[in-house]
């Protein structure tokens, strides 16, 4: 588990290399989608962190230009829009809705919500030792969980920024925002966009000095000249409460003694 990758960040603490052992391990091949986090909100009535907030992170050039100037923006992360009204069902406020996103990943989901949909479904968050693990496919060391070239033969093999961060995205990979979650060829797991797509929530604590808990996976938003976290071993963190247009999760059966 880990790396040292000259590519890495010295505070994300990626490294060092160790070996970590765990149990047997059911993973989904998917990121939660938008049709699936819809049934489990019609079936239990659950209401996000986002919509009790009244408001979530969206990308700005997804927010529409008068909305993007009422909008506040963070001072270090300017290209995010809080923008009221944005939860997983109006993805980029309240103008806008799903249509052809079903079987996207669902986003705008604090770790909050991933916990409720986890309990609802019988199943939990994996955490960063079994989310890397399978995100590997079997590679040992490998930069990304196909092996150690972005593009291989020139191919995208998964969901990222192409341009110049943040101004212009050329969308050569065939997307600009969330893709399906079978996107792309699976790794040798047969998981789909553990690289890209949308950022996953885990279950472990990144510093529980700093209340912040663990995402792995990076995004559609993800670029070498900014954030280079698409790479297997990459990590980062945020609040529980927090939300965003590019943060999903998937789920780990939970397995007795008898089905391992």
């Amino acid at each position: 588990m880990g790396a040292d990758d000259p590519a890495g960040f010295p505070d994300d603490a990626e490294g060092p290399v160790r070996e970590v052992r765990m149990d047997t391990l059911a993973i989904d091949p998917y990121c939660v989608t938008n049709e699936r986090f819809a049934e489990f909100v019609e079936a239990t009535g659950y209401r996000t962190d986002a919509e009790r907030f009244g408001w979530s992170y969206v990308f700005a050039k997804f927010v529409p230009a008068e909305l993007r100037r009422s909008s506040p923006r963070p001072e270090q992360t300017p290209w995010w829009c809080g923008v009221a009204g944005a939860f997983w069902r109006r993805p980029e406020g309240t103008r806008s809705d799903l249509d052809g996103r079903w079987d996207h990943p669902v986003v705008h989901v604090s770790w909050h919500d991933a916990v409720a949909f986890c309990a609802w479904a019988g199943r939990r968050l994996p955490t960063e030792a079994e989310w890397e693990y399978a995100a590997r496919g079997g590679l040992d060391q490998a930069r990304y969980p196909w092996g150690d070239e972005l593009k291989p033969d020139g191919a995208h093999r998964c969901n990222i920024w192409q341009g110049r961060f943040p101004v212009r995205d050329t969308a050569e990979d065939g997307y600009s925002g969330t893709a399906p979650v079978d996107a792309f060829e699976p790794n040798g797991y047969g998981l789909y966009n553990t690289s890209g797509n949308v950022w996953e929530w885990c279950a472990d604590w990144f510093d529980a000095r700093e209340g912040a808990l663990s995402m792995r996976g990076g995004s559609y938003l993800c670029h070498a000249s900014y954030c280079n976290r698409y790479r297997v071993a990459a990590r980062t963190a945020n609040t529980p409460d927090s939300s965003s247009g590019n943060l999903g999760f998937r789920c780990v059966a939970v397995m007795s003694k008898e089905s391992a």
